[in-house]
């Protein structure tokens, strides 16, 4: 572009070409280390176990055992009207062709369902060790050997089994999660700026901020251990294409305001930032600190999100303040074209809709406040609906194999579990133990296992289908039974996790409000201010769960509720409505210390902010929308809590509530500050007599 647009006033001419020319070096070091993350992204139990329960212990210790960790799977085969000697035939030449290719801990032995229509054989091996893809290559061979024929239903189920189904579904997050969330987020820029190429501008700076994030979330785990797993990972990318699209709306509108003022775009670009730089600093920095505080959980794959997530968010807001500002000031006024601003110029005024739903927030402020909160409230009691804890073999939205498997093995031998119970004890108590083990009630049977490191493995199967509640009293008894023994395996691991996710919430939540509370404080120089910004999102938060009770298993068909639903969505609510809070926070506060009465601040940052905190809620409620179409249902839930909490704050608490409740406060709403005190009307000074 010409001289004139990147000549400032200050002279310095060429800073846009150096800033481009900074993040093209960048992104050069940054690149290997960014296409190094899929390396280190695990979804291994472990990397989603609490870091201190027995089932993690248990999954540590296995593999010190000789041969390491191992591969439990079970082949299922199944015929409705009764398995006839050709299928027994079958069974025994495919597990066997299963034992002469890999390498098994011990020969597959056929066990019969009492109804002669089922036949299993369990099958172990340490083949694989820890690898995940040799795992996943393992029980792609054995179902390729293990194959239907003839009306026999041959299936293959077991932990491993259901560990690679989910793999793949985790694998899959990275390239559709990644196209779908730039599709939807490029169609809505299409649609709000109305310009065949402004749009691709913020769309293509978001995805050099994603790839920074993937560089830094990749050093983050070779310098201090950060668990990288595909639900962490993916988020990481929908908050830099969310946050990042929301901060890059924000500029560009106060910069298209400042190109009407200002001839020259730098000009007009220093003017913007200044104007919406810190409400734009201020949000990003409290969406940090609030994800920073899943640093308290003792839920690995919480505890791993939350760095993940504040380096998208940071490297998002790096990208929106100097890449996008740089590229937008060398393209010109033309990047506007057809609707270029052009200087001097006055925009059309128009009776938007946020200057309606101002009139009427202001004329009747404590009826709306009223009303919306009752709504809230009632949208609330829908948590009393949600369903319980979901079970392994309904984390699935499609039924893969493995599951299959597992329900046939439940139908036909209700029995016993088809999914062991493991104990690592001390090897100088192997013996007690697993006389104890036998004693327990609800125990079908238990056998020693390997042996090394101190320790020995005993094998428990369970009298009880999995993640049953006679089977929880199992593994409850266990533990109470065989001291200085660790309990774990598939159900212990579930429990485990559920029992954590209570923990956690006790402990994050009180850190995350408290930490956000005084985040803003210091930003509004009040304390009402921002006690009405929490109220809001956590009775957002509340609403979202509840209309999530609501469709999860009557529309959806969900049978459980992730326990880690309630943790994550109030984090993500709290931190990204606390954000739009902050935008509308700061045009009010902006417009008051200009001199306007508080009910008028209100409304001016209501019909100011309104149409751009709209669009970037949109865009939010999108890219966490794309969730949904996810193949596990704690990542559906999580979308879907996120996407409506998302439209609820954007669209009835921001426009509605907490603009009546700052005209029904009045200058009250910035107590203690100074702009809660009524300016003093200089008074006329009368003349002292003369004599």
């Amino acid at each position: 572009m010409g001289a004139a647009t990147t000549r400032g006033t200050d002279g310095r001419r060429g800073l846009p070409w150096l800033v481009l020319g900074l993040w093209v070096a960048l992104l050069a070091v940054a690149g290997p280390f960014a296409a190094r993350l899929a390396d280190v992204q695990h979804d291994r139990a472990t990397d989603y176990l609490p870091a201190s329960a027995d089932s993690t212990q248990v999954a540590r210790l296995q593999d010190r055992l000789p041969g390491g960790e191992t591969t439990e799977l079970v082949l299922v085969y199944h015929r409705t009207g009764g398995l006839t000697a050709a299928d027994r035939a079958t069974a025994g030449r495919q597990t066997a062709t299963v034992a002469g290719r890999h390498t098994l801990t011990t020969a597959p032995k056929g066990i019969p369902s009492a109804d002669g229509t089922t036949l299993m054989y369990p099958v172990t091996s340490n083949e694989p060790g820890t690898d995940e893809k040799k795992r996943d290559t393992l029980v792609d061979d054995i179902r390729q050997i293990a194959h239907s024929q003839g009306g026999l239903t041959v299936q293959v189920g077991g932990p491993a089994a259901l560990a690679t189904d989910a793999s793949a579904v985790y694998g899959s997050l990275g390239g559709p999660l990644l196209y779908t969330t730039v599709a939807v987020v490029a169609v809505l820029l299409i649609l709000i700026y109305r310009s065949p190429l402004l749009w691709l501008v913020p769309l293509a700076v978001a995805g050099i901020g994603d790839f920074l994030a993937r560089a830094a979330a990749y050093g983050l785990n070779q310098t201090f251990g950060t668990t990288v797993s595909g639900q962490s990972a993916g988020i990481m990318t929908i908050l830099v294409f969310g946050a990042g699209t929301d901060y890059a709306l924000l500029l560009v509108s106060r910069y298209r305001e400042e190109l009407r003022r200002h001839e020259r775009p730098y000009d007009a670009m220093r003017a913007a930032l200044r104007g919406c730089g810190p409400a734009v600093l201020a949000s990003s920095g409290t969406v940090a600190a609030g994800l920073l505080c899943l640093l308290a959980a003792d839920l690995n794959s919480s505890r791993g999100m939350g760095p993940l997530g504040t380096v998208g968010v940071l490297c998002a807001l790096a990208a929106m303040l100097t890449l996008l500002p740089a590229v937008l000031v060398l393209l010109g006024r033309r990047v506007f074209w057809p609707l270029v601003p052009a200087h001097g110029s006055t925009p059309t005024e128009r009776r938007s809709l946020f200057a309606v739903m101002g009139s009427s927030a202001g004329r009747r402020p404590l009826t709306v406040l009223a009303s919306g909160t009752a709504l809230l409230g009632a949208l609330a009691l829908g948590t009393l609906n949600l369903p319980g804890a979901v079970k392994q073999l309904d984390t699935f939205v499609d039924r893969p194999d493995s599951v299959t498997a597992m329900r046939t093995l439940a139908e036909a031998y209700p029995e016993r579990s088809a999914q062991p119970i493991e104990i690592l004890t001390p090897a100088d108590r192997a013996d007690a133990t697993l006389a104890a083990a036998r004693a327990t009630r609800g125990v079908a049977g238990a056998e020693k296992g390997r042996t090394g490191g101190g320790w020995t493995e005993i094998t428990v199967t369970a009298s009880a289908p999995p993640q049953s509640a006679a089977e929880t009293a199992i593994i409850k008894a266990l533990r109470h039974r065989v001291d200085g023994s660790y309990v774990g395996g598939p159900s212990a691991q579930q429990l485990d996790l559920a029992d954590t996710d209570a923990r956690d919430r006790l402990v994050v939540v009180p850190i995350v409000l408290l930490s956000v509370l005084l985040i803003l404080m210091v930003l509004l120089r009040s304390l009402v201010a921002p006690l009405i910004l929490m109220a809001a999102v956590v009775a957002v938060w509340g609403a979202a769960l509840g209309l999530g009770g609501l469709v999860f298993e009557p529309l959806f068909g969900f049978h459980g509720t992730d326990p880690g639903l309630g943790l994550l969505s109030f984090v993500f609510l709290v931190a990204l409505g606390v954000d739009y809070g902050i935008f509308l926070m700061h045009r009010m506060r902006e417009e008051s210390l200009k001199g306007a009465e508080p009910a008028e601040a209100a409304l001016i940052a209501l019909r100011t902010t309104g149409g751009v905190i709209a669009s970037a809620g949109l865009v939010l409620a999108a890219t966490f929308a794309v969730l949904t179409n996810m193949g596990l249902v704690p990542l559906v839930e999580l979308g879907f809590v996120i996407a409506v909490g998302v439209l609820l704050d954007t669209f009835l608490v921001r426009t509605y509530l907490v603009t009546s409740a700052s005209v029904a406060l009045g200058r009250r709403v910035w107590w203690p500050g100074p702009l809660s005190r009524t300016p003093e009307t200089p008074r006329k000074r009368t003349p002292e007599p003369v004599g």
